[in-house]
């Protein structure tokens, strides 16, 4: 048994076992003259793995140190790929890029922003611990030195802390920048579109204006248009009047000489009123060449539906109509026509109408009649 003892004992995978079991053994006694040597030899295989123990620790600390050594660059690689990416998200938060961004990815940008942040400086406070760790693990004379060093690694830190803090003083101010301009903008936006609404009011009433003055300037052409008819009517009715009574005064010379004459070489009676006769007919022709002359053609289409008005009107009115009786009509469907326009209109037309006296004395009333049906006789 002390010998299958001995060779569990040079065993790493059985040393455990085995030497349990040769503590037990020396503890009870078992150890005698005869078996000294037995057990001297199995201390000494204890002893041995002693040096494999240490041999082993050593690998493993050789192996942790670059296991460590492999973590902190690592983890370096890391905090540099945060600190890039901090960089890029500062960036994008200055002035020239952020005021493209819409609000909702402002918002995106910032979260992101403060969160690598964050994980930047857990890493870094690792980082800074492994150092120190390493720092602390130095002979005595690097210990002598290592409050310098420390110092020195926490106004490193202090040095980053303050420029992560610069930072982001400098994102906050470049969002107030931004903001400030969003308001400007705003600000602009909505005096342009005041000014747009007002300038659209001021359009509309100058086309206003614009359309009521255009529609004066007709009325008034239309005014003056009339009105010129009317001086044109009158003039020529003045002249009208002036040669009829010229005419007139030559035949009552005239028919005055004739009857001297007459009574002078003594003709009959007969023979003066055959000049009487002939006397009116001249006056009458004249009178009817002049309504001639006077008489014109229709000048527009209203002319057209008034004549064509009052012809109805008059053919159910056999026995004639005054003049304001027709225009009391009349103003019904025009208001603003008057009997002196009506009177001028059947004037003009005197083998359509014709006027006639009727009555005696204060009952004497003047009557217009529809003549065209025995005046298109007579054409």
């Amino acid at each position: 048994e002390a010998a299958l003892l001995a060779d569990k004992l040079k065993d790493d995978s059985k040393f455990s076992e085995a030497i349990t079991v040769l503590l037990s053994w020396i503890e009870r006694g078992e150890v005698n003259r005869r078996s000294a040597n037995q057990f001297y030899s199995m201390v000494q295989s204890a002893n041995s793995h002693v040096r494999r123990l240490m041999n082993e620790k050593a690998t493993h600390e050789q192996e942790m140190e670059e296991a460590k050594e492999n973590f902190k660059n690592a983890l370096t690689g890391i905090l540099t790929q945060f600190e890039q990416i901090v960089a890029v998200f500062n960036a994008s938060t200055r002035q020239k890029a952020w005021d493209h961004f819409s609000k909702a990815q402002r918002k995106n940008i910032d979260i992101w922003r403060k969160h690598s942040e964050e994980l930047r400086n857990a890493q870094s406070e690792q980082l800074m611990g492994i150092r120190r760790e390493e720092e602390m693990e130095m002979s005595d004379d690097e210990n002598c030195d290592s409050p310098t060093k420390k110092m020195r690694v926490d106004e490193s830190a202090l040095a980053a802390q303050a420029y992560a803090l610069k930072e982001e003083n400098d994102s906050l101010r470049w969002q107030l920048d931004a903001y400030r301009n969003e308001v400007e903008l705003l600000k602009q936006e909505k005096e342009q579109l005041f000014r747009t609404e007002e300038t659209v009011t001021k359009d509309q009433q100058l086309q206003f204006l614009q359309q009521t003055m255009q529609g004066m300037q007709q009325q008034l052409l239309t005014i003056q248009e009339e009105l010129n008819n009317k001086k044109s009517e009158l003039e020529q009715a003045k002249e009208e009047q002036s040669h009829t009574q010229a005419l007139l005064k030559v035949l009552q010379e005239q028919l005055k000489g004739t009857k001297e004459l007459v009574e002078t070489n003594g003709h009959s009676h007969e023979d003066t009123n055959e000049i009487n006769v002939l006397t009116v007919a001249l006056v009458n022709q004249d009178r009817e060449n002049n309504i001639e002359k006077r008489s014109q053609g229709l000048k527009s289409e209203k002319e057209a539906l008034l004549i064509g008005i009052i012809s109805t009107f008059l053919h159910v009115h056999p026995f004639g109509a005054n003049i304001e009786y027709l225009w009391s009509y009349m103003q019904q469907l025009d208001s603003k026509i008057s009997a002196n326009e009506i009177e001028m209109l059947l004037m003009r037309l005197p083998r359509m109408f014709k006027q006639e006296f009727t009555g005696v004395g204060a009952t004497l009333e003047k009557r217009w009649k529809l003549c065209a049906f025995e005046g298109i006789k007579t054409t």
